[in-house]
């Protein structure tokens, strides 16, 4: 899975830490409070190096990568205010098998 971090005024801040197993996010909307969420087993996640702005989610099985890719949205979503107004937050920008070359 590849996600976007999408915002426009406060940029959010994503530290990837325990060799890819936990993801930190900072900044989200201005909060100082910090989001912490931890990878299911067999799955790792990593910034990309070409795009900014970026998380690149790979594991083995389908099913525990495509939850922790869930995780990371949800630990972005805007409450209490006007979704079409606020945008921000990470959004999965494409999903697929990765291809041997």
């Amino acid at each position: 899975y590849k996600q976007r971090l999408v915002y426009s005024h406060f940029p959010i801040n994503v530290n990837i830490l325990n060799g890819g197993k936990t993801v930190e996010i900072r900044n989200y909307l201005g909060e100082k409070c910090v989001r912490t969420v931890m990878m299911y087993p067999g799955v790792t996640c990593r910034k990309s190096e070409q795009t900014k702005d970026e998380l690149i989610i790979e594991g083995v099985d389908i099913d525990n990568t495509s939850m922790s890719a869930a995780k990371i949205h949800q630990s972005c979503l805007c409450k209490k205010k006007d979704i079409r107004k606020f945008l921000d937050g990470i959004y999965e920008c494409e999903s697929g098998t990765v291809d041997k070359e």
